[in-house]
């Protein structure tokens, strides 16, 4: 297979994509972090304690789907390098790792919403209460 520079080229827009939807959910839950952390200095209730310990975790996913998807972006334009510079054998090579990063920080996005979806869970156990 022949790998020409518009098939690297074409995970710039996903990635990019991929990226901005990243970044709000990274603003998003840092929002949430400062105001949990006005209420938990006020009443530092249990609840909040668990809400806390789940943002931490998911903050921690978020930063690492986004630094894969930064590897990923990085290795598809050194790969379109590579294919201008006729290097087709690393091109395809660099390629595979793009697409692996991709896949990576898709599959910890999955992650990343299931334990969003937990915490929503404990919100509504408490509302319940």
């Amino acid at each position: 297979m022949e790998l020409t520079l518009g098939i690297p080229a074409l995970l710039f827009p996903a990635i990019s994509l991929t990226m901005l939807a990243y970044n709000a959910r990274y603003l998003a839950i840092a929002a949430l972090i400062r105001q949990l952390h006005k209420q938990f200095e006020a009443t530092e209730s249990s609840p909040l304690k668990k809400q806390i310990h789940s943002l931490r975790k998911r903050l921690n996913i978020i930063k690492n789907m986004q630094g894969t998807a930064i590897i990923s972006f990085l290795l598809a334009a050194v790969t379109m390098f590579l294919v201008y510079v006729e290097y087709q054998g690393w091109a395809k090579l660099i390629f595979g790792f793009s697409l692996v990063f991709l896949m990576i920080s898709l599959i910890l996005s999955l992650i990343e919403v299931q334990a969003s979806t937990k915490a929503l869970e404990i919100q509504l156990n408490n509302m319940d209460q």
